[in-house]
């Protein structure tokens, strides 16, 4: 989930392994948070505590694959950080379209998998509704605050922090926003093949998904304006 430096396979051609490791990250971050989400649920009626349950999981499991990956793929595990990578001009757009559907394969694989861990069908349309401006608002502040942490550990040359960072703030996120912090594309349309306590109905899946890239965009636009390089290199009047 960050841009720490580019893929080395940026040139004319792309490394499978970068692709294998946002497939399997993506993979292996979308069954945690709904494996731990229906083992939430199975373990406790207390929603509060299910909530905390499903957070620490998929923090702990995201720190895992930021620490495992970055150094292959940078990690991004999210189209809409790939989304910023190509606003920023530090990815081809042919390169970031690779990423992107290697991203949401990953996440359909890791939906399956977790599902068949606890013997459910593989793939199974969510039934909770999640609608409302105060939802979609909080998915803006979740992926743009998501993009702010990310584009300052860049600009300050400290992506060994990366794999602590970025999960403190999407599990901060989980209890500071409405909508605990789906903040991920790709992880949304994942969830919405889980009828669980992680699950998004597909009917929500789009304005969800047009909320984190409005947040992207957004946070990357505030990364922007208040770049020091920037304003040190305008001519003096």
């Amino acid at each position: 989930m960050l841009v720490i430096r580019q893929p080395a396979g940026q040139g004319a051609r792309i490394s499978i392994w970068i692709l294998v490791a946002e497939f399997g990250g993506t993979a292996v971050l979308v069954a945690a948070v709904v494996g731990s989400g229906i083992m939430a649920t199975a373990l406790t009626p207390d929603l509060g505590l299910a909530l905390l349950i499903n957070a620490v999981a998929t923090t702990a499991a995201l720190g895992v694959l930021i620490w495992a990956c970055a150094p292959l793929s940078g990690a991004h595990f999210n189209p809409a950080v790939t989304l910023v990578a190509v606003l920023t001009r530090q990815m081809r757009v042919k390169v970031a379209v690779l990423y992107v559907v290697v991203q949401i394969a990953g996440a359909l694989a890791g939906v399956a998998l977790a599902q068949a861990m606890f013997d459910r069908s593989w793939w199974e349309p969510a039934s909770q509704l999640r609608v409302g401006w105060d939802l979609w608002l909080g998915e803006v502040v979740a992926t743009g605050g998501l993009i702010v942490v990310i584009g300052l550990l860049v600009r300050r040359g400290q992506g060994s922090l990366a794999a602590v960072l970025v999960p403190l703030w999407i599990g901060s996120a989980y209890f500071v926003t409405s909508s605990t912090s789906f903040a991920n594309p790709a992880v949304t349309i994942g969830r919405s093949l889980s009828d669980s306590f992680a699950g998004i109905a597909p009917a929500s899946v789009p304005a969800f998904i047009a909320a984190q890239l409005l947040g992207a965009i957004l946070g990357a636009a505030l990364l922007f304006s208040t770049d020091p390089s920037r304003r040190r290199s305008r001519p003096q009047s």
